[in-house]
């Protein structure tokens, strides 16, 4: 199932969290080769993850990651305007309808309905929170994940060439794409709706989720 959740409400999920760290870990840092910052426990973390982020994530039938994104609004502290602004020429990406989407990451173990699971997710946020974009920093090899997702992005700007080039791009979801996302992930969308209801009734840190209701 796909679960919505801010920083401060991972605790009441431990292993789902401690996976979903570990699991980027193992992306990032190992298979990937960037230079990310992996504690004592294994754990992949960065500064963005103590800004209270909400973050989507499949979760597996053991209650165990299987694939998940971190958001954050524009109008606060972003990587992609203190880090990456130079791929839009300098100029921030600020809007209370565009949102940050990072650390993609999909377990070694995830099962193929991951990736369009939190496709799904992304679009159901979207509608939710009345977004019309996310912006996001890209690599070539993430490029084909996106493709396969029906994800294409609008580029904004790229730099470095090869492997090591990279992008940032806003990507948009319509009504028209819930239809596919939803049968590559074997769910109706009364029950992909309803993933989100469940997070709100949860309750505790969700304000941008609440007051959207």
């Amino acid at each position: 199932m796909l679960r919505y959740l801010y920083a401060a409400d991972l605790q009441r999920f431990p292993r789902l969290a401690q996976s979903m760290f570990t699991d980027r870990a193992e992306q990032f840092a190992r298979r990937l080769g960037w230079e990310v910052a992996v504690d004592a426990a294994g754990e992949e973390r960065d500064q963005y993850d103590a800004l209270n982020p909400l973050y989507v994530i499949w979760e597996r039938p053991d209650g165990l990651h299987g694939g998940s994104m971190r958001f954050l609004p524009t109008t606060g502290r972003t990587m992609v305007n203190e880090h990456f602004s130079h791929l839009n020429d300098g100029h921030p990406i600020t809007s209370p309808f565009i949102w940050e989407c990072t650390r993609f990451c999909l377990s070694p173990d995830a099962d193929r309905r991951a990736a369009p699971a939190l496709a799904l997710g992304a679009g159901e946020l979207m509608s939710h929170l009345n977004l019309q974009h996310y912006v996001g920093v890209f690599d070539t090899r993430m490029e084909r994940i996106y493709r396969l997702m029906g994800l294409v992005p609008e580029v904004l700007g790229r730099s470095g060439e090869g492997r090591d080039a990279i992008g940032v791009g806003l990507w948009s979801m319509d009504e028209t794409a819930f239809a596919p996302t939803l049968a590559r992930v074997g769910v109706d969308r009364a029950t992909s709706v309803g993933w989100l209801r469940y997070a709100l009734s949860l309750g505790g840190t969700t304000p941008a989720l609440a007051q959207a209701v």
